[in-house]
């Protein structure tokens, strides 16, 4: 790879789940910038025609995009993109976690108006947020698997109503709070890095029904902005879209 792209040091990011959706829409916004983007997917087909797609679309920067099979649940897939980083670039500069599933098998049609009217609830993000935060830095990370290991127990014994929890996608509020909380740990424990989340909005894409109000595009910018930042940016915040969230 060229180390010079647009009189500036070639910089290298990784985008997980990007075949499509939000992801897909980063990648081609980083490589337009000039960042040299490695597309991963679990689907191996799929994230190639992504990669073909992307090369379509942004024409003298499609020399910036490879792609590199990647299962975050897969320990052998991570080993390998991990050793073609190595071998290749030497490094990463960026590196967007975007990979995710809904966790659940719903009916589209009756799921659609609750999401249009709610979302993910921030009521009930900061409530599940409230009960993972340790005023205890040092404990904190014990905290978060203390609360995921009581909500699977409580799942499990089928008590999740009656014990407070979410009624409404509480396995996919638990673990936004939870990332949220375990990136402001990694934060305060490399301070040479900067980590954050963000939310993107409300978009359009598989995982909403297509029932958002943000166009993919819209719902991109955000991540893009953060992983462009300059070096003396902020670390360890909740970004809703373009600004630092209040809650976790």
């Amino acid at each position: 790879m060229a180390e010079e792209i647009r009189g500036q040091a070639t910089k290298y990011a990784v985008v997980t789940g990007a075949n499509k959706g939000i992801g897909f829409e980063i990648c081609r916004q980083l490589a337009s910038q000039g960042v040299v983007v490695v597309l991963t997917a679990r689907n191996e087909t799929r994230g190639v025609e992504a990669v073909e797609k992307l090369k379509g679309l942004i024409g003298l920067a499609k020399e910036n995009v490879v792609f590199q099979q990647l299962d975050v649940m897969d320990p052998s897939t991570i080993a390998s993109l991990a050793e073609f980083i190595k071998i290749q670039f030497g490094r990463i500069d960026i590196l967007v976690n975007n990979a995710g599933i809904g966790g659940v098998t719903a009916d589209a049609d009756a799921l659609r108006p609750k999401q249009e009217s709610t979302g993910v609830s921030s009521l009930d993000l900061n409530k599940v947020a409230g009960a993972l935060h340790n005023p205890n830095d040092n404990l904190e990370k014990e905290k978060i698997q203390e609360v995921i290991e009581q909500y699977l127990r409580d799942n499990k014994e089928n008590t999740l109503q009656a014990k407070g929890w979410p009624s409404l996608m509480s396995a996919y509020i638990l673990s936004k709070a939870a990332m949220n909380t375990y990136s402001r740990v990694m934060a305060k424990k490399y301070p040479s890095i900067q980590i954050n989340c963000i939310c993107p909005g409300f978009v359009k894409t598989d995982m909403t029904y297509n029932s958002g109000i943000l166009s993919i595009e819209q719902g991109a910018e955000s991540p893009v902005m953060l992983a462009l930042q300059p070096d003396a940016g902020p670390s360890g915040f909740f970004f809703v879209r373009k600004k630092v969230s209040s809650s976790l």
